[in-house]
């Protein structure tokens, strides 16, 4: 290489601190001793697949493999979570299970988000969701340091009433888009949203803010429109068993009780897809393994997926996402 094709850039070094590149190390061995001395096995799954997740709040980043009897390409999908197969793996008898893994978003990108990032996510077969959290908090309190760290737990429906006099399962859209207008949330009045996109607008504007300061907040017991993959309770104001955990205005982690109905399930992607359908967005293929597996007989298991890149700026007290990767993706 001749001096004149030595390329002229000034964005070769990483952005976070050689501090925070080793404190990352340490939390990995941190969470990796933990989930040893539990008897948590340790797995590992695709991250590429022909499939692909049918959230219509996610989209996937996607190549082709060019392999035998595929001169077109096979459209792959880089994972968003590695749920699916790690529930396959779960009917297939695996117990108890954890992953460390790089999932993929396309178009997320500011302060707390990047289109590629660190997941944590774990099963516990034969567990509630209640126990999972309890489990949650042992195991940030450990990773930060901070054994006294006090944990809440709130109702998704608790936190509306009380703090914006709302019912999330009741009050109709004009109502929701004035109590939008009233707390100042920009452009509020010509938004065209449905029931859970302004609930989402709400949480995320006037209460995720407020979430977790000085501790461990809880948010469990969503509305069953916004249930995912978690299973359904049906007390007299049904709810989907499923959690957020925040700390200082951060979501850190999204855990379900997980729904082990194969039919139900296939019906929830079903109307995802269709949802994708409406906005004109791409619709992946139906991960049909994962709906077999289910079939076959998933076990009652709580599960969790936790953001390791936020949670290493709270252990470093750092506001920005960047601070904790060695290179983000415009130095990638």
């Amino acid at each position: 290489m001749t001096p004149a094709d030595v390329p002229e850039a000034s964005d070769w070094p990483p952005t976070a601190a050689l501090a925070a590149i080793r404190a990352r190390a340490a939390m990995l061995a941190c969470i990796r001793g933990y989930f040893a001395d539990a008897g948590v096995l340790e797995v590992e799954t695709p991250i590429a697949s022909r499939c692909a997740g049918s959230d219509p709040a996610l989209d996937s980043l996607h190549t082709r493999w060019h392999g035998p009897g595929y001169a077109r390409g096979l459209p792959l999908y880089l994972q968003t979570s590695p749920e699916f197969p790690m529930k396959r793996l779960l009917a297939a008898g695996s117990g108890p299970i954890y992953q460390i893994c790089k999932v993929f978003r396309d178009g997320e990108r500011g302060r707390i988000h990047h289109p590629e990032f660190s997941l944590l996510e774990w099963y516990r077969p034969g567990w509630g969701y209640r126990d999972l959290m309890d489990e949650v908090a042992v195991l940030v309190r450990l990773v930060l340091g901070r054994p006294d760290l006090p944990c809440e737990r709130l109702t998704y429906r608790g936190l509306f009433r009380e703090r914006l006099g709302l019912d999330p399962w009741a009050t109709d859209l004009p109502r929701l888009a004035d109590c939008a207008a009233a707390a100042g949330i920009g452009g509020a009045a010509s938004l065209a949203l449905d029931q859970d996109g302004w609930l989402d607008l709400l949480l995320t504007h006037c209460l995720e803010p407020g979430l977790g300061a000085g501790r461990l907040t809880f948010l469990c017991d969503y509305p069953p429109s916004q249930a995912a993959l978690a299973r359904l309770r049906r007390d007299q104001v049904p709810v989907a068993e499923r959690f957020e955990v925040y700390l200082e205005g951060v979501e850190l982690a999204n855990g379900f009780q997980e729904l082990t109905d194969a039919a139900a399930q296939s019906a929830r992607l079903h109307a995802d897809l269709e949802t994708r359908r409406r906005q004109g967005r791409e619709r992946p293929p139906l991960d049909r393994s994962f709906l077999a597996a289910l079939a076959a007989g998933l076990p009652e298991s709580a599960g969790v997926a936790l953001g390791l890149d936020r949670l290493l700026m709270a252990a470093l007290g750092v506001r920005e996402i960047d601070a904790v990767l060695a290179f983000p993706v415009e130095r990638a």
